[in-house]
């Protein structure tokens, strides 16, 4: 059985949990908690602060331990209407790709993986993908390369926050480190942590449309390396 856990870091002054492996009495770290701090309005107009804590909701897929997805707001259609009430907006969508015309902000911990991603096969991929709204992304695990590779409809800025993240593309790759950004423009991709410590990027997503060429171009692609994948 596992519990989850929360220590005090004092540097930081910021909660740590851990995953518990009680037969084996080990621990893995998971992540610090997320502070969201959100402001509005009173019935007078006046600047407050409508809520300052941690998100309501975070997704840890048991597949992957470690791995978190921490969301934090959404939008649906722009312009967005600003009012007094706001309801939860994560409570109604958590899905990884953002609401048709809308937008998601999220914060995402990827756990080390070792040099060749998780050990994943399709079945297990999809249950993952399936926590998050990408079920359908598992037809993209091949043998060969990371089991999550995935696309999204949409442009999406990943802001490196902590620790350092590989950024793996159809046959190159980019290391990012603590302040770099990357602008995804609907291409495939995964993301894979070296290191032996989490890594914390901040998510921006925004809807899109992929242009109909474009669509017909990657689909073919990809088709080719399923072929040459399975032989």
């Amino acid at each position: 059985m596992q519990q989850i856990k929360s220590e005090l870091d004092l540097p930081s002054q910021r909660f740590i949990s851990y995953l518990y492996d009680q037969p084996n009495k080990g621990k893995i770290m998971v992540s610090k908690n997320v502070r969201r701090v959100v402001t509005g309005h009173d019935k007078s107009g006046k600047a407050i602060v409508m809520s300052d804590g941690a998100p309501p909701h975070v997704t840890r897929p048991e597949h992957q331990p470690g791995l978190a997805f921490h969301e934090l707001w959404n939008t649906h259609p722009t312009p967005s209407l600003v009012s007094f009430d706001q309801p939860e907006p994560t409570d109604f969508h958590r899905d990884t790709h953002p609401p048709k015309g809308g937008t998601v902000v999220r914060i995402v911990d990827i756990p080390p993986e070792g040099p060749n991603g998780p050990d994943f096969d399709k079945e297990t991929a999809r249950k993952l993908f399936e926590k998050v709204g990408l079920a359908e992304n598992a037809e993209l695990t091949i043998p060969g390369r990371h089991p999550l590779m995935h696309r999204t409809e949409s442009i999406d800025y990943g802001i490196v926050l902590e620790g350092q993240i590989v950024l793996l593309l159809d046959d190159s790759e980019v290391v990012l480190e603590p302040g770099d950004l990357v602008v995804q423009r609907g291409t495939i991709h995964a993301w894979t942590n070296r290191t032996d410590e989490i890594t914390r990027i901040l998510f921006i997503l925004t809807d899109g449309t992929f242009d109909p060429e474009l669509e017909e171009a990657f689909e073919a692609h990809d088709a080719r390396i399923k072929e040459a994948a399975h032989g």
